[in-house]
């Protein structure tokens, strides 16, 4: 299985009030799509986003405990200090999953969720799934056994160094004994660490074409 993710940048920002009158910060609108194209090159299908998102609510939602990250994790799992928002729901008008999150402002990357926020920053929302791929006419479809993770809050996707989210898509993950683990290690993200701001972008292009040659493995 794979990690598959995705980003959508259409969401916008509602408070509401409670009968305390304590105020709450909402991020809504279209989380997932379903049967077209996205820009990943990427198809879910109908039935099976529904499924998924069917499942996601019922064990997590539900249960109070569909947690979601700021940023790009590397992973399927969610890392509980680094959660900033509780997904409330998730609803499907036509092809489209609409969802609802609220931001946990008493946590330290809630606080940062919400700062930014106030302060006017575009934010979008991830969605984060474990899954088959399965290529059609040069589209790749997402498959049945696909399950949804999480719903994380990231920045422009476009940003410098957000390629690496994508190339962590490319990492198989098993189960273990309930515990997802990681097959291929990878040092990409140290080797962009180590080098100065003048050579960021030259070991870039080398990273993401060592990366295309083991696609090419596969």
């Amino acid at each position: 299985m794979k990690l598959i993710t995705e980003t959508i940048q259409d969401v916008k920002y509602v408070t509401e009030a409670a009968e305390d009158g304590k105020k709450s910060l909402f991020i809504v609108g279209p989380y997932m799509v379903a049967e077209e194209q996205n820009r990943n090159g990427r198809v879910y299908p109908e039935k099976i986003l529904r499924n998924a998102v069917t499942a996601y609510m019922k064990n997590y939602v539900n249960a109070g405990r569909a947690f979601g990250e700021l940023g790009h994790p590397e992973g399927p799992t969610v890392n509980l200090d680094k959660v900033s928002h509780l997904i409330k729901d998730l609803s499907f008008n036509g092809t489209v999953c609409e969802g609802k999150a609220k931001i946990l402002t008493n946590t330290p990357m809630g606080k940062i969720a919400s700062s930014l926020i106030e302060e006017g920053a575009k934010l979008g929302v991830s969605s984060r799934g474990m899954g088959s791929l399965r290529e059609f006419q040069g589209v790749n479809h997402v498959q049945e056994d696909f399950m949804l993770a999480a719903v994380d809050i990231v920045a422009d996707p476009s940003a410098p160094g957000a390629f690496v989210n994508g190339i962590m898509e490319g990492k198989e993950w098993v189960w273990n004994n309930g515990i997802m683990q990681e097959v291929q290690i990878s040092n990409y993200k140290k080797a962009m660490n180590n080098v100065s701001r003048k050579d960021l972008e030259q070991t870039q292009l080398k990273i993401f074409e060592h990366f295309l040659s083991k696609i090419k493995e596969l």
